[in-house]
């Protein structure tokens, strides 16, 4: 008995084993900032200490501003002018200050009307 040419000896009831329809695709989990669990939405601006991925170098993380970009800029223009020191805004909405000045930050985001704490480690 010889194996029809469309079988080619494959069993007719085979699994799919690869396909690039969707089914069950989760949607991609939210990421927290600084790799910790997702800081709560209370109006308090929480000003972080973080190494980790950055080649050793410490950064404070300011997090929990408006979310509109206008006001984020103006805050990191002041805080980079304030300290004397760079940075820039995250994709995630934080704003990435180089070096550990968080006690400063408190303050100055303080006089520019936040309720601001330092948090973490």
């Amino acid at each position: 008995m010889s194996a029809s040419p469309s079988n080619s000896g494959r069993d007719t009831g085979s699994r799919l084993v690869y396909s690039t329809d969707g089914g069950r695709v989760a949607p991609p989990p939210i990421r927290a900032v600084g790799g910790r669990a997702p800081l709560p939405d209370d109006g308090v601006v929480r000003v972080l200490r973080e190494k980790k991925g950055r080649g050793g170098k410490t950064v404070s993380l300011v997090v929990g501003l408006p979310p509109a970009a206008a006001e984020r800029e103006r805050v990191l223009k002041h805080l980079k002018t304030k300290l004397g020191t760079g940075g820039a805004a995250d994709e995630t909405g934080a704003l990435v200050i180089q070096g550990d000045h968080r006690e400063r930050i408190v303050a100055e985001l303080t006089t520019l009307g936040f309720r601001a704490k330092a948090a973490g480690g």
